[in-house]
């Protein structure tokens, strides 16, 4: 936003130290603003991971409840055509490919999970080149 002509003559009748305290007073405000902003966007970003978390410790101790009871009933099946351990072992065996199989992709998800407060640094920056033009 460009200054009015009278914004920019008034500027020029005022004493320097007199902007040179605007500047001070705007830059402080400036960054209150920005820090204000980068606790808003980190706590955002915190209850998203927080959530995601929450629903696997919920979902992996539901899933494991029923896979007791399934496990335990392919077991019992199995055990029917063949010895009770060739069954509990092939049970055993696609219970923990399974499990490694949900395991790996919720990390994955955490992974891509951008904790960095993007919209914060980009508005920094941008304060930073405004505070250079001023002082320029």
């Amino acid at each position: 936003m460009q200054p009015r002509m009278n914004e920019v003559r008034r500027m020029e009748e005022r004493p320097l130290g007199e902007l040179f305290s605007d500047l001070v007073n705007e830059t402080s405000n400036l960054v209150r603003n920005e820090v204000a902003l980068v606790k808003v966007e980190l706590t955002q970003k915190a209850t998203k991971v927080g959530r995601n978390i929450g629903s696997l410790v919920v979902g992996g101790a539901i899933a494991y409840a029923a896979l007791l009871a399934l496990g335990a009933a392919a077991i019992m099946l199995l055990s029917v055509a063949m010895p009770g351990w060739v069954a509990a072992l092939i049970v055993g065996l696609i219970v923990a490919g399974v499990a490694w199989l949900l395991i790996s992709k919720a990390i994955t998800e955490l992974k891509r999970t951008e904790l960095t407060p993007q919209e914060s640094v980009e508005s920094l920056k941008e304060d930073a080149q405004w505070i250079k033009d001023q002082i320029g």
